[in-house]
């Protein structure tokens, strides 16, 4: 038996591990949760790992998941052994390709992290939703159940695909499954390599296209052949199952884990059985030890490995004699269906055994938790015979389709240890809790396991670490809900979650906070006040924060409470311990440089001395902390039912009655949420100000405002709402506003602010100082009051709401002042198409959404179709405008020659004369038509009356609405890149604005063709090695596109007025707009500043194109950057994604970078030369 080595590792390194062995190419693209593999496989190349055959794999991204499967399909038919990696959407693009693949008896292994499909809505997280669409392509399917059997049935299915000639998927659940960590014994690629058959391999590549021994794949068959063609592979799939069977146990008897295509486990005699594939079957296995040992119950499972080709003699041989009652569980719906696939196969299956009563239900869809408690549902319901199609883990209170959760069970092994951290996005809490888990199953003979809850705000949302530790194999593939420690990472969760509910006896409470040991206590709310001392917790308290910011980590306090749990949880010695997290650290964050290793080292050592326990009075204290209140007295349902459940955390306790049918949700509600995680804030200094609204304009988040005010509607101010007599609008006040619970505290106000008017305090401080009673003064307080100003400069555009607000982007993110500023000049009359991205994550995400209204019920209306369609989902907007407008225009001018109301015929007659007018006399009149309509109608002869009722119909579209199309680099450039061009190249009136943060910034900073020459990014982690494409060139060489590329924060007149231009000119236009980004390696603070500086060092183009201006015998394009002032090396040397390419290759950054030198002062040039010809 061949000898392995034990590491800790996930789902998608597991995968990875086997994939690289054998592939002698991988054609990727990004796509949650899958990206991980393709990001691996990179950095093993470029690091020069070695396959089986001695060579590095070459990886290549493609342009989209089609694309990736295109290039499989090639390389495959030219006889390399080849792979890739998807989910979800990325697998429905591959599809076509896929029936390809199979039906030409290509051998290869997809490897698949399960995932929603997108319907009502977008799920970034795990079922067999996608899987299942594949289900006909002719691919053998391969369900892996967990870490280890993703290692191991991956081999398994490498060595079957060359010997059947079947392509396979190796699937298993995103999440639970691709990101879950868990000690595994590592297959090494020796021990492949001498499973691995060369003649197979060599007969495959026999059947290459090759010029010296040519043949020709068919192109087409006709009606009279096709039939007999599709049947020749019969043969193939009915020996299929045998070897894959043949291949498990060679495996089995290599690597000592045995697989069977049907895996039974249970009691030999059980009588009621369920059916299921994927990381439920672990759960469901660890259930029924426990009831058949503790209740002498007779429950089995079958797990179902190999799902296609589907071999019935093998799932009846698997099955006990003495079943009585099947249950096959799907984590699938197929709408309309009499069952999902799973239970339909296995009704087929068992159609030749009379007396078993088989039902199907559905769970776990987008990775809906699957607990012991719905397995014992599961059973109780099928040993009562109950009904067809139920679904379990959810409340249905519509079909009645929900079994009722009765009875709670943990059937876990004695002695496993619960641990359950809650920390802020971007504080590092997730990072380091898998480092824990890696320091522990690395060093320890202890099983672990580690799975990590996210929610989809970007950096600042809610992340929940579940972690385990035992002797025992840990087979539990659901969250930590009973703990045995419990860490807070973040004060502010206090009174909004429920951050106690399920500690145990015994159990240690850690805190983050600045409170001191004597005032800890008395800032918990009553109810985890009582649970402390009822429950004899042990309650430990660290100023996270303060020790972060000594060392220079800002608000990352990971390392200290990574320390902080070693330190108390005494799963290992201290010494040992602390040892290990500084070898972690060193290993962690060298290729950010000794700098940021030595802050965490520097972290480290202050833990210890800060760290306190803080005594339990005997009773609770006469003084606690409320639980916060989240949503106003008087709120409809929707926010009580919906929003505010799944602000605490709670949003499985919905019910189905409860949701929306159709994917839609009322605007404006990101203003309730009020999450409070910014530890400083801004503070406004009146007497420093100068009112250029400059603050404002930044914000990336709409939490610092400006506004004129009337002087009698400050009547009613609080005492601390300050107030400047305006420059420039006499008889009004002017004041600056900050948001403070709406804050995060990303600085970008304090740094752009051009006379230190703003400086940042203690939330606390500000709080006490009266800062949310402005606020919510200021709410109320007219908006849009624009005195003397005009929305087209930069002060003025800062006196008109903003119809995006407080949105789940990061603090400092470089994209949401841009989209911010669209909907302060045309949020009241734009439709807004927007890609899948980190645009449609932090602006779209049930239930809170940042888009608003303004005072009379008007914002954005905003929808996300897929990634790769946006341009012509937004085109399609357009078209349906044009059509509403046209019958709305045709019926007006059918009322010419009628007699109705003068008033209304007036206006009318305006609407007609100004027909593409968008101004505020335009919007009057149309105010002014809805007001006249309904009497009109009312008195309308019978003639007229029709007519009338079409112009109500269609009366929100007598003023033309704003169409945009937004999305980031990785749709302009390269997935939805193909659309793009044939929108703009239509000539319709269809504005484009892009978000260049130069990455795939939504699934991990992933390299696109916006990614520069010499960056590192995902998939690129030497360096990129081509120059970015110039998009705006190449949608100039159309002539009749209005084409700009703009910088907010190094010319923000220039951004305005190119946004202005845009909007305004009557045909196609596209925006490309530099969006400083995380992944970038910057201080994001900073982001505003660094956009300035890469305008000066020439790494990005300031210009308009505008096609009008020749018209005036003007040319057409304006180059609005000045000749750079500085090294394009001073902007590199400031942002991780190029400096770190210098430290781990210095010959070849040095080259990138004189290279790139070039490159920038050749294009400044070009484009100068453009504008003088």
């Amino acid at each position: 038996m061949a000898k392995q080595i034990k590491a800790t590792m996930d789902g998608n390194t597991a995968a990875a591990h086997v994939a690289y062995a054998f592939a002698e190419v991988a054609a990727i693209f990004p796509i949650t949760p899958s990206s991980t593999m393709g990001e691996l496989a990179d950095a093993w190349a470029s690091e020069g790992r070695k396959n089986i055959n001695g060579t590095t794999v070459d990886v290549i991204e493609m342009q989209s998941e089609a694309g990736a499967a295109g290039a499989v399909h090639g390389a495959l038919s030219a006889g390399a052994v080849t792979t890739t990696f998807t989910a979800s959407q990325g697998l429905m693009l591959m599809l076509p390709n896929m029936h390809k693949i199979a039906g030409e008896m290509l051998p290869t292994v997809f490897y698949v992290t399960a995932r929603s499909l997108a319907a009502q809505s977008l799920s970034i997280f795990g079922d067999h939703s996608d899987v299942m669409s594949a289900r006909n392509t002719g691919w053998a399917l391969l369900a892996a159940n967990s870490v280890q059997e993703v290692m191991d049935l991956g081999l398994v299915a490498q060595l079957a695909t060359m010997k059947t000639s079947i392509p396979f998927v190796l699937f298993f659940d995103g999440f639970r499954t691709s990101h879950e960590l868990q000690k595994v014994e590592v297959i090494d690629y020796e021990t492949m390599a001498s499973l691995n058959d060369p003649a197979l391999v060599e007969a495959f590549r026999q059947r290459a296209l090759n010029p010296e021994n040519p043949r020709v794949k068919v192109g087409q068959q006709n009606p009279d052949v096709y039939f007999q063609g599709r049947e020749t592979s019969n043969k193939h799939y009915l020996e299929a199952p045998g070897i894959v069977e043949e291949m498990m146990e060679k495996v089995g008897a290599t690597v000592g884990r045995s697989y069977k295509l049907f895996d039974y486990v249970g009691h030999p005699e059980a009588e009621h059985v369920i059916v299921a594939m994927g990381s439920a079957c672990e759960t469901i296995e660890e259930t029924i030890t426990y009831l058949n040992a503790r209740r002498g119950m007779k429950l089995g499972l079958v797990k179902v490995r190999l799902y296609r080709p589907f071999n019935v003699t093998r799932f009846l041989t698997a099955l006990p004699a003495s079943v009585k009652n099947v249950a096959v569980l799907d984590r699938t719906k197929e709408p309309g269906a009499i069952g999902e696939p799973l239970y339909l196969d296995i009704v087929s299956a068992l159609k030749d055994r009379p007396g078993i009563f088989t039902i199907g239900g559905r769970y776990g869809l987008s990775s809906k938790d699957f607990t012991p408690t719905m397995v014992l549902a599961v059973y109780k319901h099928l040993m009562a015979k109950g009904f067809h199609g139920f679904t379990v883990g959810i409340d249905d209170d519509v079909t009645k389709l929900s079994l009722p959760l009765d009875e709670y069970i943990d059937p876990s092994p004695e002695g496993t240890i619960n641990c359950k951290f809650w920390g802020l996005g971007s504080d590092g809490t997730v990072g380091a809790n898998k480092n824990s888990i890696k320091i522990i199953g690395d060093n320890t003979d202890l099983y672990v396991q580690g799975y990590f809850q996210y929610d989809s705000k970007k950096s600042g949302g809610i992340t929940r670490s579940h972690l385990r530790f035992g002797k025992s194999p840990i087979k539990s593939q659901y969250f930590v809900t009973k703990e045995d420690f419990v860490a807070c990472h973040n004060p502010a969760f206090i009174g909004r979650f429920d951050l106690l509910e399920g500690i145990k006896e015994n159990g240690v409470f850690l805190l983050n906070s600045s409170w001191t040991r004597e005032e800890a206590f008395s800032n918990l709310t009553r109810d985890m006040q009582q649970i402390i001392i009822d429950r004899k917790i042990k309650f430990y308290n660290v100023d996270g924060l303060k020790i972060a910011e000594e060392v220079g980590l800002g608000g990352r306090v990971n390392t200290v409470m990574q320390t902080a749990f070693f330190l108390i949880s005494g799963i290992l010695e201290r010494k040992e311990a602390i040892a290990l997290i500084k070898e972690s650290i060193k290993k962690t964050y060298g290729r950010k440089g000794d700098k940021v290793v030595k802050m965490n080292l520097d972290a480290v050592d202050k833990v210890n001395e800060a760290l306190v326990e803080v005594e339990i009075p005997a009773t609770v204290p006469a003084e606690c902390a409320p639980r916060l209140k989240l949503v106003p007295d008087g709120s409809d349902a929707y926010i009580t039912d919906v929003i505010e459940p799944i602000m605490r955390e709670q949003g499985d306790k919905i019910k189905v009655s409860q949701m929306p049918l159709d994917g839609y949700a009322p605007s404006g509600t990101a203003k309730l949420e009020k999450r409070s995680v910014a530890p400083s804030v801004p503070r406004w200094i009146p007497e420093n100000c100068i009112q250029c609204n400059q603050c404002s304009f930044v914000c990336p988040h709409a939490a610092i405002r400006a506004k004129l005010i009337a002087e009698a509607d400050l009547a009613d101010a609080p005492k601390t709402f300050k107030t400047l007599k305006a420059t420039g609008a006499e008889g009004y006040q002017y004041k600056v506003q900050v948001y403070i619970d709406d804050c995060q505290s990303c600085r970008v106000c304090v740094n752009e602010c051009p006379k230190a008017a703003l400086v940042m305090h203690p939330i606390e401080d500000e709080r006490a100082n009266g800062e949310q009673d402005n606020y919510q003064f200021f709410e109320e307080l007219p908006s849009d009051v624009m005195g003397n100003f005009k929305e087209s400069n930069v002060k003025g555009s800062q006196f008109k709401q903003p119809l995006l607000e407080f949105s789940g982007a990061c603090a400092g993110c470089g994209e949401t002042p841009y989209i911010k500023l669209l909907t302060q000049l045309f949020g009241d009359r734009m439709i807004i198409a927007n890609a899948t991205g980190c645009s449609s994550i932090w602006g779209g995400t049930f239930p809170t959404i940042p888009y608003a209204k303004n005072k009379d019920g008007k914002g954005p209306a905003w929808a996300n179709s897929l990634f790769e369609d946006n341009a012509e989902y937004g085109f399609g907007m357009r078209l349906a405008v044009n059509s509403h407008r046209k019958l709305l225009k045709a019926a007006i001018e059918q009322l010419r020659d009628k007699s109705i109301d003068p008033a209304l015929k007036e206006a009318l007659g305006y609407a007609l004369e100004h027909w593409t007018a968008v101004d505020q006399a335009a919007k009057d009149n149309a105010a002014k038509v809805k007001a006249l309509l309904p009497a009109a109608i009312q008195n309308a002869c019978e003639g007229c009356k029709p007519i009338l009722q079409k112009v109500a119909e269609l009366q929100d579209y007598l003023v033309e609405k704003s169409i945009w199309a937004i999305g980031g680099d990785g749709w302009a450039y390269d997935i939805g890149y193909g659309g793009l061009d044939h929108v703009m190249a239509s000539n319709q009136n269809v504005n484009v604005l892009v978000l260049d943060t130069e990455v795939y910034s939504n699934t991990g900073g992933q390299a696109s063709k916006a990614t520069p020459l010499g960056s590192i990014a995902r998939f690129a982690e030497a360096g990129k090695e081509t120059n970015k494409k110039d998009l705006g060139m190449m949608m100039m060489n159309y002539g009749y596109v209005y084409v700009a590329a703009i910088a907010m924060g190094a010319n923000k007149a220039q951004a305005l007025n190119a946004i202005m231009e845009a909007e305004a000119y009557p045909g196609p236009s596209i925006v490309i707009a530099y969006a400083p980004c995380i992944n970038h390696g910057i201080d994001m603070s900073m982001s505003q500043k660094r956009q300035k500086t890469a305008v000066d060092a020439g790494y990005w183009l300031l210009y308009r194109y505008n096609p009008l201006n020749a018209g005036q015998g003007k040319h057409p394009l304006s180059l609005d950057s000045k000749e750079p002032t500085l090294s394009v090396k001073d902007f590199f040397k400031d942002e991780n994604r190029y400096a770190g390419l210098r430290r781990i290759f210095p010959e070849r950054s040095e080259r990138f970078q004189n290279e790139a030198e070039e490159f920038f002062k050749d294009r400044y040039l070009q484009y100068k030369k453009l504008t003088e010809s």
